[in-house]
Order: structure tokens, then sequence, then C-alpha cells
């Protein structure tokens, strides 16, 4: 690749300073929970505006990427985008972070920039300029459900999450799902952020002879609570909707052969654009830079969206960019992409734990 011609700056830098590139807000978070997912998706985000400006950029102009930290408080990330959309400090949003953020953020824009969203979300909550790239329940779990109570003869289910949007939607279509192919479920819990005593729930879930749990915990709690479970000696099949790369080394990994995620993309997948991107990524990063994983190539796929979006309409206005969304297409290490009412309809790859690495099994 060419010598990276990519800015990144802060939001205070963004108000201060006059610019003619596009200026692309990045809300990831750099903090709290998910801030293990934060090097990842920006090296992720650069790659693709190095991409994008090695083309021509956005509309003819640089892209250049203003740093958000979509870690903190819903209601703090929300107030600093409108801050600087209000300022013209910003030209659009992409990211990867909590629906409880998104939602709040969503709110604050009130449809005057695009928004690109890139990690699996709950379904619904369209609005004006929003697009997502990620799976809903039925496309991300649904399959990791079957094939465990196919194949594992998982009939008896216990849910756990973190209290928050995301988790219990994505519960409210577990449980009909669950229902859907008459098994049970025996429990379900939803705690709080940066719960680290995890030892009265485990004794509950040993209690309920769960023999399958559907984990929506995410980051640091996610890795904390599987440490947790194998320090204990425990192997109940456990499905994970946010477990990615990082996520697995922070574990430790895993050896029971039964920690599975459910993502639109693992590293170790073999295909030609997932090779690709790999390639590429070391090769403008290094070979100790951050693991790839799904959370971090979704931000590198909302980059490239919002570039095709633009180009389809010609201008960086919602309204127009709504008109012609359908249809945009990119291709990235998932294959071909392509909106669909403001969405991408793809399904999930389940991944089998098998140390650091994730088998692909479905």
């Amino acid at each position: 690749m060419a010598e990276a011609i990519t800015s990144v700056i802060t939001p205070l830098e963004a108000q201060l300073l006059g610019a003619a590139a596009v200026r692309v807000g990045l809300v990831i978070p750099l903090s709290g929970v998910l801030g293990l997912v934060g090097p990842c998706a920006i090296n992720c985000a650069v790659l693709a505006a190095d991409e994008v400006n090695l083309t021509g950029g956005i509309l003819g102009r640089q892209v250049e990427l203003v740093l958000i930290d979509g870690g903190r408080p819903a209601r703090e990330v929300a107030a600093e985008v409108d801050a600087l959309v209000s300022a013209g400090a910003v030209d659009a949003l992409v990211g990867t972070h909590g629906s409880d953020v998104r939602v709040s953020v969503v709110r604050a824009l009130a449809g005057r920039v695009p928004f690109v969203y890139a990690p699996p979300y709950e379904g619904g909550g369209h609005a004006p300029g929003v697009y997502f790239l990620g799976e809903t329940p039925g496309r991300q779990l649904g399959p990791g459900l079957d094939w465990l109570i196919d194949s594992r003869r998982a009939r008896r289910w216990f849910l756990l999450g973190n209290d928050y949007v995301w988790p219990r939607l994505v519960h409210g279509a577990a449980r009909r799902h669950l229902a859907g192919r008459g098994v049970t479920m025996v429990g379900e819990r939803f705690v709080p952020y940066g719960v680290r005593d995890f030892a009265p729930l485990l004794e509950e879930l040993v209690a309920s002879r769960a023999d399958a749990l559907l984990l929506s915990l995410i980051g640091s709690d996610l890795v904390a609570f599987n440490r947790a479970f194998a320090a204990e000696g425990l192997s109940t099949p456990r499905l994970c909707g946010a477990l990615e790369e990082h996520g697995l080394l922070g574990i430790g990994g895993d050896a029971t052969g039964e920690l599975y995620g459910a993502m639109g993309y693992f590293a170790s997948m073999v295909t030609d654009d997932s090779l690709s991107l790999g390639e590429r990524y070391v090769s403008r990063f290094g070979s100790t830079a951050p693991l790839l994983n799904g959370h971090g190539q979704g931000c590198y796929e909302a980059v490239l969206m919002l570039a095709a979006l633009t180009a389809r309409a010609g201008t960086l206005t919602v309204p127009a960019m709504d008109a012609v969304a359908d249809g945009a297409s990119i291709v990235t290490a998932r294959g071909r992409l392509t909106l669909r009412g403001h969405g991408v309809r793809r399904r999930a790859h389940l991944g089998r734990a098998d140390g650091l690495d994730f088998d692909i099994v479905r």
C-alpha cells in the first residue's frame, strides 16, 4: 500500500481546526467494558480510510477520522456528538459500540448526518440516515442455538447478559426461538457492567442443571465470567453473542471445546477476501498489531459503506442518501455486503474456540 495518508484527530481538534477534508466521527469504545476492542477498531477504520483516500476520497476530498470515545455513558457520548455536528466539525459518523450508546446518538443526530453502525444489534431502531451492517438476533444467534440443540442435545438453557437494551432484546428473540424448538429455559439473569464476583451466579447455573448457556455479556464482563467459569472446572456449552479474538485472548483461550462465538467475521476465516484483509492489515500495522476481530473489522466495513453511499448519492445529505441507499454495495472480508432496507441481511458464522483461535463449525 502507498504511504499512509489518513489523519486521526481528537474532537477538540475537529472543533478548533479548519479542514478541507471530509471529517468522519469514529465512535468506538476507548474506555469502559468494551475498551478492549478499541485499538483494532481504530486500525481497521484507518485502513479503510487509507484505501478510500488512495482512490480519490469522498466527493473528491480526503477522509479524516475524528476519534470519539464510545465507551463512556450514553448521554456523554451523545452530547459530544451533538456538539460536533452542531459545530459542523463532523460530516458523518461510523462506529461500533453498545446499543445504549447508539440509541442516544441517533436521537441526538436527528437525521442531520449519516451514521453507519457496524456491530450485531437487536433489530429495529431505524431512523433517517442510519445504516446497519450487523446481524439481528435471528440471523446471528438462531443458527448457533439450533446447532447446539441438534448437535449437543442442549435442551435446558440458561440466559445471562448485561443489563441494557441489546441483551434484553436478544434474550426476547432467543426465548421465542427456544420455545419454537420445544426446549426449556431454566433461568435468566441480567447483570450491571463491571460485575466481578460471579460465584453466586455460577452456583445458580449449576443448580439449574442447564446443559447450555446463552451469554450476552460483553467485553471485559464476558472475559471475567468465562475465566470464573473455567476456574470452577465447568464445561457446559456456552454460546456468546459478543465473543471475538481479543475476548478469547483475555479469557486465556479455551480447551473444553464447548465455548462458541456467533459473529459475522472471524480472523480464521479461510476465504480470499478474508485472507486479503489480513495481509493488508499486517502490511499496514505490523505483525504485532492488535488482533483482527469482528468488532474492528466492522469499522473497516463502515468506512467503506459510507464512501459507497456517498458515491451513490453524490452528496453527504441524509435525504439524498436515504433515497438511493438500497443497493449500495461493498466487498469486505465477509464478501459482498449490500444494503436493503438500511441493513445488511447476512447470517453469522458459528466459531468454536480451540485454544486461542476459532474453528468455523457452521
